[in-house]
């Protein structure tokens, strides 16, 4: 599995890799300058700016997107036009990370300190009508989160646990019963993750510069290395999704030394992905 640099370092902090035919392809985020990228012909990006800061982003059903921003969430229009509902708090010290939709179109997004204070961070979970429900708290950093191929358990990352978790899921109960689904070798910092086809479980390392791919049991199967120390999150892409892009950061790092920092890269992996699931509000 060999990985493919697709642009320059180009962004600060790259998270959020979604691919989405309806928009053209592939979006990601430079979170902290609150811009969402879109990757074009032959690797050239377009740049937008949504908000202070752009967590996650995930397409309309009816077009346009939901994003993560600060403190809560906006929604993009058809036409483009963003508009930012009510923050959900107040303290300055706390933002929002990452997220992603569930099986019946409600979309979650995470949160964390910015000094990462243990235990500061929840989950919070925008439905199709405008209601926010907090679906977890006393979590650090909250990051990935995707769902089996059947919708039956979600996989997610708390940062700072070194380890994957998985959760059953019911579409009226939620998220419920808790439990380690993998430990991450060498004190690993699991971050963004996907799920492919097969139920592989696929998270970035955001301090081991790779990939990791859990099989379907929690047993560790392959480690793509990719040339950035600070590996955010993956997603597969592609018009058979077969492609395995990968965001990277500069956050926190000597670019002397890791001068890839920052770039898009992607990998042919053997296996495809899953259509993203569309937020239904």
């Amino acid at each position: 599995m060999r990985v493919e640099q697709v642009t320059d370092p180009i962004v600060y902090h790259g998270e959020g890799p979604v691919w989405y035919p309806g928009w053209g392809g592939l979006r990601f985020v430079d979170m902290l300058a609150g811009d969402i990228m879109t990757l074009g012909p032959g690797g050239s990006v377009e740049r937008r700016h949504v908000a202070s800061v752009a967590a996650a982003v995930r397409p309309r059903r009816g077009g346009g997107a939901v994003i993560g921003v600060e403190r809560g969430f906006a929604l993009e229009a058809p036409d483009g036009t963003v508009t930012t509902l009510p923050p959900l708090w107040s303290d300055p010290g706390v933002r929002m990370n990452e997220g992603g939709c569930d099986p019946d179109g409600r979309f979650y997004c995470g949160s964390m300190a910015y000094d990462q204070t243990p235990g500061a961070a929840s989950v919070y979970r925008l439905d199709p009508d405008g209601s926010v429900q907090v679906v977890l708290d006393g979590v650090t950093v909250s990051n990935g989160l995707e769902w089996s191929p059947d919708g039956s358990r979600a996989y997610y990352n708390d940062t700072a646990t070194s380890a994957i978790s998985v959760f059953d899921y019911d579409p009226a109960t939620g998220l419920t019963h808790r439990r380690t689904f993998a430990e991450l070798p060498d004190g690993g910092r699991p971050d963004g993750l996907t799920v492919d086809a097969d139920g592989g479980v696929w998270t970035a390392v955001s301090n081991g510069g790779a990939v990791y791919r859990y099989g379907p049991g929690g047993v560790l199967e392959d480690k793509l290395e990719v040339p950035a120390r600070k590996v955010t999150a993956c997603t597969f892409g592609g018009e058979r999704l077969d492609q395995l892009f990968i965001t990277t950061s500069q956050e926190n790092i000597d670019t002397r030394e890791d001068p890839l920092a920052g770039a898009l890269f992607r990998a042919d992996v053997g296996v495809t992905g899953k259509p993203v699931r569309p937020f239904a509000g």
